[in-house]
Order: structure tokens, then C-alpha cells, then sequence
């Protein structure tokens, strides 16, 4: 089966380990490269490139769910014309 290899960073040129985990992970995924880089660079390039693979963060907005009254975050600007719902009271009202 799969076996750890010992790969080098391309970005620092330390050595680190591809374990048979994370290559049956790869596999399973359909990945065919090797990883370049080794975890401490490829976190702290998803830093940089804010975790979204260069695509900016979507801003959140707080409000107050109109059903239950806890404090929620939703991804669009309430306009105050119609209610906001929490996830849960958004589930149980939806007719989907």
C-alpha cells in the first residue's frame, strides 16, 4: 500500500513527512502531485492568500434572529425590510 516518504520544502528546504495517510488522502481525492511544501508553509501561505485560495473573505454581518432572538452572523447586509433568521429557525421555517 502507501508508505511515509520524506519530501523537501520548496519554500523553506526542510524536510518533512508525507504519511501513508495523507497520501491515501490524496489518492482518494484524485490529487496527483506530491505536496511542495511542507505544513508550516502551506499555512502560512493560506494566511497570506486569506484561506480562500486568493479569494477575498466574505464579510459577516451580526444580527438579532427575528423568530428566537439570539445573536447570529449572516453573509449579507440586513436592509431592514424583511426578517433575519438564525440557522435553526431558517431550517425549521423553510419550505425547501
Amino acid at each position: 500500500m502507501y508508505q511515509d516518504k520524506t519530501l523537501t520544502c520548496r519554500d523553506c528546504g526542510a524536510d518533512f513527512i508525507f504519511s501513508a495517510s495523507e497520501q491515501e488522502f490524496f489518492a482518494e481525492k484524485g490529487f496527483t502531485n506530491e505536496p511542495g511544501r511542507c505544513p508550516q508553509c502551506r499555512a502560512a501561505r493560506r494566511q497570506r492568500n486569506g484561506n480562500g485560495g486568493g479569494r477575498p473573505r466574505r464579510e459577516m454581518y451580526t444580527v438579532t434572529c427575528a423568530e428566537c432572538g439570539v445573536e447570529t452572523m449572516v453573509p449579507f447586509r440586513p436592509t431592514g425590510d424583511r426578517p433575519v433568521y438564525c440557522r435553526d429557525c431558517f431550517s425549521r421555517n423553510s419550505r425547501y
